[in-house]
């Protein structure tokens, strides 16, 4: 069975594709991006495979 890790990452509006994209270089994969707790800002939910 697959055990997983996960993330959540506060996103930047101008930088979001960089930013997922060095998580994606690090083997994460995007589960969801929801409003962050002032609804300005968004977070990223992210997992990956652990060792």
């Amino acid at each position: 069975m697959v055990k997983w890790e996960y993330a959540t990452v506060p996103l930047i509006v101008h930088a979001t594709k960089q930013i997922l994209d060095q998580w994606g270089e690090d083997g994460w994969e995007l589960v969801q991006v929801v409003p962050g707790p002032d609804s300005t800002n968004l977070v990223a939910y992210l997992k990956r495979p652990r060792d």
